[in-house]
């Protein structure tokens, strides 16, 4: 059985400009920096967000596995 349509997956071609690529960038390394902050930083005592310990004791663990001292 041959049929002459031949079935193409048409993909869209993925935008590589310099622009996109700059604030994807700028938009990756925002977070990798607030994650930073909240994992490595944030002590609790010393929080920007108030005097709660509720965002060292959620990434405690986290803490200890990456190598960050907080005892």
């Amino acid at each position: 059985m041959t049929t002459s349509d031949t079935r193409r997956s048409a993909a869209p071609a993925i935008d590589f400009t310099a622009t996109k690529a700059a604030l994807w960038l700028s938009l990756t390394a925002f977070f990798a920096l607030l994650v930073l902050y909240f994992v490595g930083v944030d002590q609790g005592a010393t929080s920007v967000f108030g005097d709660n310990m509720y965002i060292h004791e959620f990434v405690h663990d986290a803490r200890h596995l990456l190598g960050f001292p907080c005892h």
